[in-house]
């Protein structure tokens, strides 16, 4: 029996010639991630672990994206604990107010990922980076500190579900909807620390963006993580972002999978995925009157420059409704300086929507756009449950960027073909 694509790379992580499902290995890591909320744990543990050195300073990224610029005095506390961590361990990778971004975005951008790497991160949406064919996943603060210090982690391998992706998505489908409609069809524990391996002629009608959002998502489906296969976009991609070298892996033919789907892309409609649960999803056009209070443009899943374009093609011209508050969130600061540059910045302010400087802010309910009781907001983040994005009685709407802003627009839920 073959390998997958991700079995493969652990294997040669671990230095085996090959590796089973189920199987506990130890594989060498070539990225150890951390942000200001995680990271701090992950320090303190290192100092129970008694390890006065890190295993590379080139091999970690800090990145301070949660609660930056600082929105109260704990993080201030926070980041000022990875902030001297970082310089006492001459840390190469770390980003702070002025260079930062939100992490997954800003990684990619960094060239700190290729195809090939093992990549663990203490956040559960490491597993972007599966986009651009390596492995990574989210794990807890008390690895990250052992990965930190030694350089390797333990994984059990994981089993594989294979979703073969055909045809080319209609004009405002983006992986957004491509994500939310697999995890409406096997639900959020559906893929339950498994890999979800995408394949198929597809795969080329989307964008490195799209794959980005459709891996970062494939923890919402319970995933251990999500990569896609490396082709022509993706070698082009690494090579104007990194110097790294790479390595492509492919799965083998006769490699073992625990279910197989086929989707058609040209058959899939713009989705929203109503309160609580990533799973709960609708065709947008067969939503009803839904009015909602505020619009979130941005985050780890929809913060990149082709969703800011989507956004943008939808509002030029138009305003955002008059009782609503819409937030704008470019992931990175260069995707902000392309954003100016396009005119995007100023189509968004024209239309009535605020653009915030790089961070997750209103995702996790932290800051920049916290809902009150009985509140909805319709967001590009990726996750919906109860208290998310605030209070408890909120509630929270996943979209992709065209419905997002649409909504804006109309002060309901709807699309863009709608207006």
């Amino acid at each position: 029996m073959g390998m997958t694509m991700t079995q493969k790379i652990l294997a040669a992580a671990a230095g085996c010639s090959r590796v089973s499902a189920g199987e506990l290995i130890e594989a060498k890591l070539d990225l150890v991630l951390g942000n200001d909320i995680t990271a701090p744990v992950a320090i303190r543990e290192m100092g129970r672990l008694r390890s006065d050195r890190v295993f590379d300073p080139e091999r970690i990224a800090l990145v301070m994206d949660h609660f930056i610029p600082n929105k109260d005095i704990r993080s201030a506390d926070n980041c000022k604990c990875v902030r001297e961590f970082a310089a006492a361990h001459h840390i190469k990778h770390y980003y702070d107010v002025g260079e930062m971004g939100i992490e997954h975005a800003l990684i990619p951008e960094k060239g700190l990922a290729v195809a090939g790497d093992v990549i663990i991160g203490a956040d559960s949406h490491t597993c972007t980076y599966g986009a651009l064919g390596a492995f990574s996943t989210g794990v807890g603060s008390t690895d990250m500190a052992a990965g930190m210090a030694s350089g390797k982690a333990w994984f059990k391998v994981p089993s594989a579900m294979k979703f073969h992706l055909t045809g080319k998505p209609s004009k405002w489908v983006s992986g957004k909807d491509v994500i939310l409609s697999i995890i409406g069809m096997i639900g959020v524990d559906g893929a339950l620390y498994k890999s979800m391996e995408f394949t198929g002629d597809g795969v080329a009608f989307l964008s490195m963006d799209d794959r980005m959002t459709i891996a970062n998502m494939a923890v919402e489906a319970g995933a251990k993580n999500g990569i896609f296969p490396v082709d022509a976009q993706t070698i082009a991609y690494m090579e104007e972002h990194s110097k790294r070298p790479f390595r492509v892996f492919e799965a083998d033919a006769d490699a073992a999978y625990d279910a197989e789907y086929t989707i058609d892309l040209s058959k899939l409609k713009s989705v929203v995925a109503f309160p609580h649960l990533p799973e709960n999803v609708h065709p947008v056009d067969e939503v009803g009157l839904v009015p909602v209070d505020q619009v979130v443009i941005g985050s780890c899943t929809n913060g990149r420059i082709s969703d800011l374009r989507t956004a943008a093609a939808v509002m030029k011209g138009r305003s955002v409704a008059k009782h609503l508050r819409c937030i704008v969130i470019p992931a990175t600061q260069q995707i902000y300086l392309q954003a100016l540059d396009e005119g995007l910045i100023r189509t968004f302010i024209e239309a009535g929507a605020v653009v915030s400087t790089p961070t997750c802010g209103p995702c996790l309910g932290g800051y920049m756009g916290v809902l009150a009781a009985g509140e909805r907001c319709v967001s590009t983040t990726n996750r919906n449950f109860v208290g998310r994005m605030g209070h408890v009685d909120s509630e929270v709407y996943l979209a992709g960027p065209a419905v997002a802003a649409a909504s804006a627009v109309a002060g309901k839920i709807c699309g863009p073909d709608s207006l």
